[in-house]
């Protein structure tokens, strides 16, 4: 509700050539220059200001009005930042993107063309959109995998170690020669460890966003087939671990960001939609 009295105070109206004047703090200050002159400008400016504020704050209208603002105000900035995380990727991630942002477009014209109810249309785009959020995440997440590291391969570094293992065998070795290739197999089984786990995190990356792909392709399906526009369900279990950090590199507070965002506009959508109206 502070939003909503908030706005009421800073309502404005445009005027040609000044833009947005916020008419009632306007009015509310003069109101409190006057009362310097004569104290009954303060009780009369309070008096119109506790009959304004809550006549528009409590009012159905102007909080819609009020809640499509901030819905609009952080799409722009959470598009603004989507596109700054796309730009970092190679040109066939960026393809394979536009792929599926293409997908979901075709979702959603489906059910304008069927005249869907807009708050229906509203709901469907806002999972759309977390579907394509995750999307990215997951690409983000493979580049920063295939290019964070050595270009060593398990098969390599085992060969190494088996290497060492060998002339470790050799007791013809000094013990400060032995103690250091000790060492070295030491880092190396460590190294291998890493590798393994990376790969397996590039395994769970691609099986995911190929999940991804294929709910995208069924709900672009069921559109096409429905009669009856329905809410979309994008409830997906990843095998990938997107929550715990590390998983995007240089862009890891960029993701972070664009995540409180994401929430903060699925939280604005539910305080407009009708059973908080």
């Amino acid at each position: 509700m502070w939003r909503y009295l908030k706005a009421a105070f800073f309502v404005g109206m445009d005027v040609p050539a000044l833009g947005r004047i916020p008419v009632n703090a306007l009015a509310a200050a003069a109101f409190g220059i006057l009362g310097f002159g004569h104290p009954g400008f303060w009780l009369l400016g309070l008096a119109a200001e506790a009959a304004i504020l809550p006549s528009l704050a409590f009012n159905k209208r102007f909080q819609n009005v009020v809640d499509a603002e901030d819905r609009q105000l952080f799409s722009d900035s959470s598009e603004a930042k989507r596109v700054s995380l796309i730009r970092l990727l190679p040109a066939d991630y960026q393809k394979r993107l536009s792929g599926l942002d293409r997908k979901c477009g075709k979702v959603l014209e489906v059910y304008r063309n069927a005249q869907a109810d807009e708050f229906l249309i509203d709901t469907n785009q806002h999972a759309l959109d977390n579907l394509k959020w995750v999307y990215l995440k997951l690409l983000i997440a493979r580049y920063h995998l295939l290019t964070a590291g050595t270009e060593d391969t398990p098969e390599s570094l085992q060969k190494k170690i088996a290497d060492l293992e060998d002339e470790l065998r050799d007791s013809k070795e000094s013990a400060a020669l032995q103690q250091s290739r000790t060492a070295t197999v030491d880092i190396l089984k460590r190294r291998l460890a890493n590798i393994q786990r990376r790969e397996q995190s590039l395994e769970e990356v691609e099986s995911d966003l190929t999940r991804v792909e294929s709910q995208v392709d069924l709900i672009l399906d069921n559109a096409a087939m429905q009669g009856k526009p329905e809410t979309i369900s994008t409830d997906l279990q990843l095998s990938s671990d997107l929550v715990s950090g590390g998983m995007f590199g240089d862009a890891e507070s960029a993701v972070a960001d664009l995540d409180r965002d994401y929430g903060q506009t699925r939280a604005v959508s539910k305080a407009a939609s009708p059973e908080h109206s």
